[in-house]
Formats: C-alpha cells, structure tokens, sequence
C-alpha cells in the first residue's frame, strides 16, 4: 500500500485558512478595534492569538482600520507591535454596555459642571450618544440621571477647558508647566511646575505638583491659573509624602484654611441621614432609633449650613456658634421673603 507523506505545517496552514473563512470579517474587526482601544502596544502575536487568526490576517485587518480613518500605529521589531494613536479626527469609538452608560452619566454630569463653557459641548455630545444607545441602556441611564441629584450644580469659580486640558497633558506627559499665578490675596507669580495631579473636589479644581522655584509641593486652584504653557522638558516622577493626592490635598487645604467644627444632633435614623449627606466628609453616629449625631469639619458656615438645610429633616446645632447665628440670620431672612 502506498503511503502519502504530510507536511504538519501545510496541514495547520490549511486549517488555519478554514478558520478564516468561517470568521466573519466585520465581527473580527469590531473585535480587533475594541483591544486597540484599550491604551497599550499589542504584540502582532497576541492579537493573533486574541482573534485566533493567523498574524497575516491580523496585518490585513490593520490595514481595513486604517483605511476607515483609525490612525493605527506599528512598532518596529520582530513582534510588530500595534496600538491606536491620536490622528487629525476622531474616529468612532467602540464602547462596550458599561462604558456607554458610564459615559452617557458622566456627560450628564458635566453638563452643570464648574468647566466654562463645557456645559453645551456635554449636551451636545450626550445627545449624540443617547440617539445610538439601544433601548436597554437608555432606561438605564434614565433611571441613573432621575436618581442622581447634583449638589450646588453652576456654584463657584468656573475653569477655563483649555486651562484643564493644557495640566492634565502636562500630568499625563510628565512635562514642566510654566504659568502665573495669583494667590487668594491678589499677588501674581511666574511658576515652573513638576505637576503631579489633578484634583477635584467639590466646588474647585487644584493642581498639585513640585514647585521647582520654591522647591517644595504645592497646590494651586486651577481658576486661578493663567496662561500655562508646556515647557517640552520632561521630569522623572517624584514620590509624593502621602498616602495619595487626594489624601495630601486634603489634609493640607484643611491646615491652610480656617476650618469649623460642627456638632449637629438630627432627628433622622443614622442609615438615612448618611445616604443623603454623601460624600461631604463628617461622621455620623446613632442616638437613638430615629436620632443620630453628625460631627464634621468645615471651612465656611454658608456651605455647612446649606448641606444641613437640603437633608430635609429637623436638627439642632451645638457647636459652632458661628453656624448658629448664620442659620438664625439665613431663616429670618427667609421668613421676611416669605412676607411672615
């Protein structure tokens, strides 16, 4: 009997060209562009190995995206690395069930934010994005933005975009920034600055980062920020002396600003008043069934008392006593409005 003789790698070459007739080219694609999403260099093999084609067909499907207008960039080397770059537009984003309705929250959101002049730019790309979402994730996000109350939505000094996208380039990057600055009681600065990050709290936006000029950290309010300019020199990372960025503005900010020390006893079960303070910051502890007591730190009386105010239950204040006259100032001018 005769024998045939095979050749393994014809026949694996073989059945390899079976699997890529039997994958559909357009799901592939959809596939391929969701791991280019994610922001790193992908080895030509492992997206191979991802999309269980052969890494010719991976280049073949690079091409297809670049000539849909997504700016997919290769690494030289033997692995022939690929991730997605910036190009002169943008080109659509691929978002999976999660990532939709995070983003479609997040523009909510934005829409009464502190950003001069993002709120518009927020609706118009929420709008965008609610006529493309199916059915399932419209309710949700609907059910998410009902639920959602934000607090002192407009309130405070407002950012100018291109400030905030000029410091977070500059944290992303690891690059000197170089602006002026004018501290709380007028006097303007030229700093060179090593930013670290970029935090939010509240009403302000700050920039933490090393002061070159002083040689020490410090922490500056985005709103007050004028003209920053990237210097193109690049730093290595400092270690910050805190637990993180947020830990470290914190605490300073509270040893920097007068802070008042409120004691408040509220006629609300604990569980239901700590849902509705949130994240203010402050302690609270039950007395009884339906009483419990908040103890929290504050820098201004005007924004304890509003928090205090807008939970919708009846309290007491013990201490301070500039909370107290503020209330008691706050609820006769609200009874000469009312034209009691």
């Amino acid at each position: 009997m005769a024998q045939a003789s095979f050749d393994v790698g014809q026949i694996l070459t073989y059945i390899s060209g079976i699997l890529e007739a039997m994958t559909d080219p357009s799901a592939r694609l959809l596939r391929l562009l969701s791991l280019l999403q994610t922001p790193r260099e992908w080895p030509g093999s492992e997206l191979a190995r991802r999309l269980e084609v052969s890494p010719r067909t991976v280049r073949r499907d690079i091409e297809r995206l670049r000539a849909l207008g997504y700016p997919v960039e290769a690494a030289l080397g033997a692995e022939g690395g690929y991730r997605l770059v910036a190009g002169t537009a943008m080109p659509p984003l691929l978002l999976d069930d999660e990532e939709a309705v995070a983003i479609a929250v997040g523009l909510r959101i934005a829409s009464g934010n502190a950003v001069e002049g993002i709120e518009q730019a927020a609706v118009r790309a929420l709008t965008k994005l609610e006529q493309v979402l199916p059915s399932r994730l419209r309710r949700r996000v609907g059910a998410l933005a009902s639920a959602t109350v934000p607090i002192l939505a407009g309130i405070g000094p407002k950012i100018d975009p291109e400030t905030l996208t000029v410091l977070a380039t500059a944290t992303e990057g690891r690059e000197r920034l170089r602006f002026r600055y004018r501290a709380g009681d007028g006097a303007e600065s030229n700093r060179q600055v090593e930013p670290y990050r970029l935090v939010s709290m509240g009403r302000r936006w700050y920039l933490l980062g090393f002061d070159t000029g002083r040689d020490d950290w410090r922490i500056f309010r985005v709103d007050r920020i004028e003209a920053p300019l990237l210097t193109g020199a690049r730093f290595a990372p400092r270690d910050l002396p805190a637990e993180d960025a947020a830990a470290y503005v914190t605490s300073k900010l509270y040893s920097l600003a007068p802070t008042y020390r409120a004691v408040v006893t509220l006629h609300a079960p604990a569980d239901v008043v700590r849902a509705r303070w949130g994240g203010a910051g402050g302690e609270v502890t039950p007395l009884e069934e339906h009483t419990c007591r908040l103890r929290s730190h504050t820098d201004t009386v005007e924004w304890l008392g509003f928090r205090l105010t807008m939970l919708g239950v009846d309290f007491e204040v013990h201490e301070p006593p500039q909370l107290v006259e503020y209330l008691r100032a706050l609820g006769e001018r609200a009874v000469r409005a009312s034209g009691g």
